[in-house]
């Protein structure tokens, strides 16, 4: 069925678990993203990301993830990531997303105050939630320390703007990780303590298994993995190609490879029977 992050984010926070948001940018990692979920009885978020677009417009396939996830057996966000735009924001609620995420996160302060709440009362017109960043979650390719979200900040910017979800800044990055990342847990608790705004953890793709429990006990209830299901596809894909199964199986054993990965994260982060 197809819902938003409230509908599935809020128990997530009261009950002390996450639901992973795994970007489905073909109908490859789409199909194993929801059997995935139904196999786990788990809710799940699913879409894509700006920055990911060149790989599957929107318009290629947002008809296919809706339309999955209104046939879903479980609750399934279609969420648009790291909207860095405003025409591409409503793009994605014109095609039927249910949840949107605006990133201004590398603007000032109150520019992104300014910016995300008008996105805010536009997407819940729609009927469907925004998530937000505060603080900056850099990249892997640049390891010079991004701005960490402070307690502070983080309240004024949720009460400001009424976003649904918000992204904080604890000393993750996006991408496949050259060192071991620096996760500040304690700054964490102290934002959890802040406000009760559902939290989102990205670039959690290489984090230890330790450190993602560590950071669901202490008040994340969404976790972004991309990284993770390329390395999974690929394997998968390569292993089928190398044991000289023709395209079509070839496809099917990264299907599977990459539902494995899913699975295997939804146990981690607890929303396995949540659904």
């Amino acid at each position: 069925m197809l819902v938003n992050l409230n509908d599935v984010l809020k128990d997530a926070q009261k009950n002390k678990y996450a639901v992973g948001l795994f970007n489905t940018i073909d109908t490859d990692l789409l199909q194993a993203a929801i059997e995935a979920a139904e196999a786990l009885s788990s809710p799940i978020i699913i879409g894509t990301a700006e920055i990911l677009l060149p790989y599957g417009e929107l318009s290629l396939i947002s008809p296919s993830v809706v339309a999955a996830a209104k046939r879903a057996k479980v609750p399934v966000v279609v969420h648009y990531d790291h909207g860095l735009t405003f025409a591409r924001c409503m793009e994605a609620l014109r095609c039927g997303f249910s949840s949107v995420m605006y990133d201004g996160s590398a603007a000032d302060l109150e520019d992104n105050i300014a910016a995300t709440r008008s996105i805010v009362k536009i997407a819940h017109a729609f009927g469907a939630s925004v998530e937000a960043e505060i603080g900056h979650v850099g990249d892997t390719d640049d390891e010079s320390a991004a701005p960490l979200t402070t307690p502070e900040e983080a309240y004024h910017f949720s009460t400001a703007t009424e976003v649904d979800a918000l992204a904080v800044a604890i000393g993750t990055a996006h991408g496949v990780y050259k060192s071991k990342p620096k996760l500040d847990i304690e700054r964490l608790k102290r934002i959890r303590a802040r406000l009760d705004t559902p939290l989102v953890l990205h670039g959690g793709s290489g984090l230890t298994d330790d450190d993602f429990r560590r950071c669901v006990e202490n008040g994340i209830a969404k976790v972004n993995i991309f990284t993770d299901l390329t390395l999974a596809a690929t394997r998968g894909f390569e292993e089928g190609i190398k044991d000289g199964l023709n395209y079509m199986k070839a496809r099917n054993r990264k299907v599977d490879a990459v539902r494995e990965e899913i699975m295997r994260y939804i146990r981690l982060f607890g929303s396995a029977g949540r659904a």
